[in-house]
């Protein structure tokens, strides 16, 4: 996909891999609908934009991902205001084991509402021009994290689901390609949080493994993410991939068995 002139939606855009994102994008020649529940971050990440891309190039939305009028009335805004919809980016994440139904809510379940709105208007079927859709998971999507089992669980649902729907778009033809990104420990607000007492919750005399395996694992720069992201987006070929962003590794991706059933 050539990125220039396409129009995206980014959820959780404000700061961290959402904002790398939509910087990624802008930098391509896109125009980005900047989706966040954080007002006043949300409106800065903006400003910041206008003053490199010009302020027709992005607006911003804000918008609770957990609640589906909320989030449904961002699709329309975004299309209703820049015309089309090309690119869907499903990146609003938490963890929080204390609130662990919110902790769903925000990571797997925002993402199939996302998913399902990305659809609705770019499939063939429904007589939309194609695009493509990223999930954002985590490794924690392929190797469980012992101090955080709901947010793991989270992030396994998120790779199992974009791979099944990958493959409804080959079988339907919808002109939509789903992939799904697993990025280490990256150094975002949210991993700051991650081995505190509030974010533990009843895991919380886990603190020091928590700890340890960051260090152990290593933390990775936004932009390495947004490199592979954008990797997903352009490549034609590529339809339910399951990309690995590490500290050792680098961009690699992770290969499943060839079964379905």
């Amino acid at each position: 996909m050539l990125i220039a002139g396409k129009v995206a939606l980014v959820t959780g855009a404000a700061q961290g891999l959402g904002k790398a994102f939509a910087e990624v994008l802008l930098k391509n020649g896109a125009k980005v609908s900047l989706l966040d529940i954080n007002n006043a971050v949300g409106q800065e990440a903006k400003d910041a934009f206008d003053k490199i891309y010009g302020a027709q190039q992005t607006m911003f939305i804000h918008c609770d991902v957990t609640s589906e009028s909320q989030l449904k009335d961002a699709f329309e805004r975004t299309i209703g205001n820049f015309l089309q919809l090309d690119i869907v980016c499903n990146n609003a994440g938490i963890a929080d084991e204390m609130n662990w139904q919110k902790c769903v809510d925000v990571n797997l379940v925002s993402v199939i509402r996302g998913t399902y709105l990305g659809l609705q208007y770019m499939s063939r079927k429904n007589g939309g021009a194609g695009g493509v859709i990223i999930n954002v998971s985590s490794l924690a999507g392929i190797e469980p994290i012992i101090f955080a089992p709901v947010y793991t669980a989270s992030k396994h649902g998120v790779v199992g689901f974009t791979r099944a729907m990958a493959g409804v778009c080959t079988a339907e033809n919808l002109g939509v390609r789903i992939n799904v990104l697993c990025p280490s420990f990256t150094d975002t607000p949210i991993l700051k949080s991650i081995s505190s007492q509030e974010t533990l919750g009843q895991f919380a005399g886990l603190e020091q493994i928590a700890i340890r395996t960051m260090a152990a694992v290593g933390i990775i720069d936004p932009p390495l993410v947004a490199e592979g992201f954008l990797q997903l987006v352009s490549a034609e070929s590529k339809n339910g991939e399951v990309m690995r962003i590490t500290k050792g590794k680098g961009i690699d991706y992770h290969n499943y068995s060839k079964h379905h059933l």
